[in-house]
């Protein structure tokens, strides 16, 4: 009996190893040769791996935008000589401080908030022209907000994407686009997104929905972010 069992054992290890060897050393030399390539003929690829971790990240990724779009303000301004501007803002306390740019919010000019598409009546508490930041007061409570981002863990490459308001007639609604880290230092965050000047304001999160800036678009569209750090310094939040 025991003898069976051990032969039996033995046809298996015999089997097995015939198998990884053939896997692994007969077949990629056999595809090489020229007589197979006309068969198409190749070594098996597998990705099962790779594809779990996008399909993971894309479902991060859709759940943090979808965690994060009632966060995002949206703001018409109009000049004194009579220019529209559109942009987003940042709601950063549930009582209704919110930051956004203050070349959005010029001196003298008309604004308008819009939580959810909804108007809400404001007070504008301070602008900072030096690092472009404006606090305003949202005469609105129970609002959501979202976590900061810790900047000592961001990393070059890392995904990031950006939500922002975007004006159809008199109503709101969202906008995101997807990149990923650049380069960084203390005074800015680059990536590879690029963007109409309509979503100046909108906001950077990383791929857990935490916030790493405020967005600023130059005249190329490409978006320069101000960073978390900046932001808690100005609001002393």
């Amino acid at each position: 009996m025991s003898k069976n069992i051990l032969r039996i054992l033995g046809f298996f290890a015999v089997g097995m190893t015939g198998g990884i060897f053939g896997q692994q050393v007969l077949w990629p030399y056999f595809v090489e040769r020229p007589f197979f390539e006309k068969y198409g003929l190749s070594q098996p690829v597998y990705v099962t791996e790779i594809k779990e971790v996008i399909i993971q990240e894309n479902v991060a990724l859709e759940n943090a935008i979808e965690k994060n779009e009632k966060i995002v303000v949206g703001i018409k301004t109009k000049t004194p000589n009579g220019e529209i501007l559109e942009g987003s803002g940042l709601i950063v306390t549930s009582d209704g401080l919110i930051i956004t740019l203050a070349d959005l919010v010029p001196k003298g000019s008309a604004f308008y908030f819009f939580v959810e598409q909804k108007p809400v009546s404001y007070q504008i508490l301070k602008r900072d022209l030096e690092n472009n930041l404006a606090l305003i007061k949202l005469e609105k409570t129970s609002l959501p907000t979202a976590s900061f981002a810790d900047l000592d863990k961001i990393k070059l490459g890392q995904r990031v994407f950006l939500v922002g308001a975007i004006f159809e007639g008199s109503t709101t609604q969202s906008s995101v686009n997807e990149g990923i880290i650049k380069n960084f230092d203390e005074n800015s965050i680059n990536t590879y997104i690029v963007e109409k000047n309509t979503l100046s304001g909108s906001t950077l999160f990383n791929i857990e929905g935490e916030v790493l800036g405020i967005n600023t678009i130059n005249p190329e569209g490409i978006i320069i972010t101000i960073p978390i750090s900046i932001i808690k310094t100005f609001t002393g939040l």
